[in-house]
């Protein structure tokens, strides 16, 4: 986001304009005689002209009062002050009693209630996030300049810097997050904190550790914006080791990726967001992604497809970059050898990962003193070919991967068949044959028959009677 066109819009008069359900809200509690106000990250969005649907409201109701005003509420947080208002649609809305803290240790806090709204912004994080308006006067309250930060293009802790990474541990994940998101630079107080943070942040639960990561890849278009704040920070060392040994490039590499925000279909924000998460663990072995997405608390579903994705993009890197860097096309039989490597149905999402991580590799790699893996001179000459020969490349790939066999269940025999006429015996050596007769196929489709496929499983059986198998 350009910061000068975001200074422009903030010189203007705000005009926010909260949903109508929101200001219906915001309405019933000042009329039962309780000061409202629409906080936090949807007022700092609307300020810079970003779509919010999530409008939160501070009040001076305590729950009890909150529950009183409203026919349909949900104790979302009743102990920390926040109650969730059903509006006409069902939607929920949180509202939460204006509150001081009296306690932390570092992730959580004891809060009092009685405060003022001055007070309750102050407890907030950052100074771009303490700003409060109000839907019925349309005024803005921000004690804490927030705004000038908005305008100059500034992440500012509120108050003690220091004090706030104390306060809360994630602070300094989200500060990160904000920055790169928004362009933003570090105030130097704030981030000097945030270093200091860094040997305390293992102290975080890995599920938030696991959504801050998750959110830094759905949220900003250009990810390294964050990730390599996270490296600078110390953050990686002190949460997530087995990236933060990755040769450089690899932090560039989501960038590549298409922006999850950028489709409304949830399924395929999901994917993109994935797929931008795959490009972190490329040149990793299986175990170590399988370890560090589990110590993540990922599910076993997306450790699965996550770890599976990146090993084939590591299988493939060199030689997809290799198919780049030459002038001559690459054969079919490549072609299927790749779509056997990933499969059938994983190959398009394993070549946008390796395509990603090529690159970031080409314009952000290698390190001083490293080779060049584009050959020498190779990466100037091919910045601009390269694009158009990878998208050539992932074109014809996925056509010759749904054309040509590629996997043991395109063979013409299936393993019953091998039992029975090829003489081979159930067990490890029925896995082992139907995969050598599938690379043959890759190799040539054109020997996909059952009577070839056959003699090929009886000859290699022979040869396994004799000790050679």
């Amino acid at each position: 986001m350009a910061v000068t066109s975001t200074r422009a819009r903030l010189e203007q008069s705000p005009v926010l304009d909260p949903p109508r359900e929101v200001r219906e809200i915001a309405h019933a509690l000042e009329q039962a005689g309780f000061e409202t106000w629409c906080v936090g990250g949807a007022v700092r969005d609307a300020l810079l002209g970003l779509p919010h649907l999530d409008w939160d409201l501070a009040t001076s109701a305590t729950p009890p009062q909150v529950k009183r005003t409203f026919r349909r509420t949900i104790p979302v947080g009743e102990q920390f002050g926040t109650i969730g208002v059903l509006d006409r649609h069902g939607r929920l809305h949180e509202v939460t009693t204006f509150r001081r803290d009296v306690q932390t240790d570092g992730r959580h806090a004891v809060v009092e209630f009685g405060a003022s709204l001055d007070e309750d912004l102050a407890r907030r994080d950052f100074t771009i996030n303490a700003i409060a308006y109000s839907p019925s006067t349309e005024r803005l309250h921000d004690p804490f300049k927030g705004r000038d930060d908005l305008s100059h293009g500034v992440v500012r802790a509120v108050g003690q810097a220091r004090e706030r990474m104390v306060e809360d541990r994630l602070r300094a994940l989200r500060a990160l997050r904000f920055a790169g998101r928004f362009g933003f630079r570090i105030e130097p107080a704030t981030w000097a904190a945030i270093v200091d943070s860094a040997p305390f942040l293992s102290r975080l639960s890995r599920e938030r550790v696991k959504q801050e990561l998750e959110k830094s890849m759905e949220q900003v278009a250009v990810p390294s914006r964050t990730t390599t704040l996270w490296h600078g920070a110390g953050a990686l060392r002190a949460l997530i080791p087995a990236l933060e040994a990755q040769p450089a490039w690899v932090l560039y590499a989501a960038d590549f990726v298409a922006h999850p925000e950028a489709t409304r279909s949830a399924g395929r924000k999901r994917r993109r967001t994935l797929l931008r998460l795959a490009t972190l663990f490329v040149g990793l072995s299986h175990d170590v992604v399988v370890r560090t997405l589990r110590d993540l608390r990922f599910s076993n579903r997306d450790v699965d497809w996550l770890a599976a994705l990146a090993v084939h993009a590591t299988a493939l890197h060199a030689s997809v970059r290799a198919a780049i860097i030459d002038p001559t096309p690459p054969g079919d039989a490549v072609l299927r050898r790749w779509a056997a490597e990933a499969g059938r149905t994983r190959v398009p999402d394993a070549l946008r990962v390796v395509l990603a991580t090529l690159s970031a590799e080409l314009a952000h790699g290698p390190r001083d003193g490293e080779e060049d893996p584009w050959g020498d001179g190779g990466a100037a000459a091919m910045r601009g070919a390269a694009p158009s020969r990878a998208a050539s490349l992932y074109r014809r790939t996925l056509r010759v991967a749904y054309r040509d066999p590629v996997e043991v269940a395109d063979l013409a025999v299936d393993g019953e068949d091998l039992m029975r006429e090829g003489g081979v015996s159930r067990g490890p050596a029925l896995g082992t044959a139907l995969r050598r007769l599938r690379d043959v196929v890759v190799e040539d489709p054109t020997r996909n028959d059952r009577a070839t496929l056959l003699a090929l499983a009886r000859a290699w059986s022979a040869g396994a009677d004799a000790g050679g198998f």
